[in-house]
């Protein structure tokens, strides 16, 4: 029997990670032959653990905090969403040796608002709060559903300005400090920052989410996040966190490194269960 390929994410810290889990999944329910581990890499030491990994066989790579703006600047060609954004959490190894690089963070988080919550972007009222990576990654593929505005923001308003002067021409974008909202409500809110990592929240005004409106995490844990019980608490229509972006990501990557997409309802609903079991 010929041997697995492999596969591998790398991160700091690593040791939660969903991945393996998934790609397992997906590789079962596609009859693809491989492996996928998790390797707890420092940003320190990405391009000499990059370097043995491709050595010993690796033939695709996932890469999560802290490493996609590093894995952005080895990859010898993008594609057109992870250059805009400039990070990459998906390495391709080609045939040739060469790594292309992809960002299927956007699509993933799309495909799991639109297909799997039923929720259409198309003319929404958006707010995303947080400008940093997180921010970035999703930025494009949401603009492409043409929603009506979206309004980035961020703790220290100029760096919400500058991801807003990064997208402008993709779609109609504002940006700034929240206390600049003017009392403005949103249909969905988008909670992009590290806050939920520590079980907090971001300063927030009881007011901005539209009734029966929703909200979303891209953050995910055991438990619920201190975001999504405040959208339940507001009175949100859907109030979840980001386990199925993570699901639709890794689906993305799948595809890429295997030429299968691989259905994913399946695979939110096991871990759902475990982490409720």
């Amino acid at each position: 029997m010929a041997n697995p390929d492999l596969y591998a994410v790398f991160g700091h810290p690593i040791r939660h990670s969903q991945s393996p889990t998934i790609h397992r999944l997906f590789a079962d329910q596609t009859g693809q032959v491989l492996e996928y581990v998790a390797r707890d890499v420092p940003a320190e030491n990405f391009e000499a653990s990059l370097r043995d990994y491709v050595a010993s066989g690796g033939r695709g790579l996932n890469c999560t905090i802290p490493l996609k703006e590093l894995a952005y600047g080895v990859a010898d060609e993008t594609s057109a969403r992870a250059t805009h954004c400039g990070a990459v959490n998906t390495l391709v190894l080609r045939k040739d040796g060469s790594l292309f690089g992809d960002n299927t963070d956007g699509i993933g988080l799309v495909r799991d608002l639109q297909q799997n919550l039923g929720i259409p972007l198309h003319n929404l009222d958006i707010l995303l709060l947080g400008a940093g990576g997180a921010g970035r990654g999703i930025l494009g593929p949401i603009l492409a559903c043409r929603p009506g505005q979206v309004f980035v923001a961020n703790r220290t308003a100029t760096r919400a300005l500058d991801l807003v002067r990064q997208f402008d021409r993709q779609g109609k974008l504002a940006g700034g400090a929240l206390e600049q909202l003017g009392g403005r409500c949103f249909d969905l809110v988008i909670n992009a920052t590290a806050a939920s990592l520590t079980n907090d929240l971001p300063v927030l005004q009881d007011d901005i989410l539209k009734p029966g409106g929703f909200c979303y995490d891209l953050a995910y844990a055991s438990q619920p996040t201190a975001f999504v019980r405040w959208g339940k608490m507001h009175g949100a229509s859907v109030s979840v966190d980001g386990i199925g972006m993570l699901v639709e990501q890794a689906a993305e990557a799948f595809r890429l490194w295997r030429g299968v997409l691989p259905e994913t309802a399946s695979v939110i609903d096991h871990l759902n269960q475990a982490r409720s079991g």
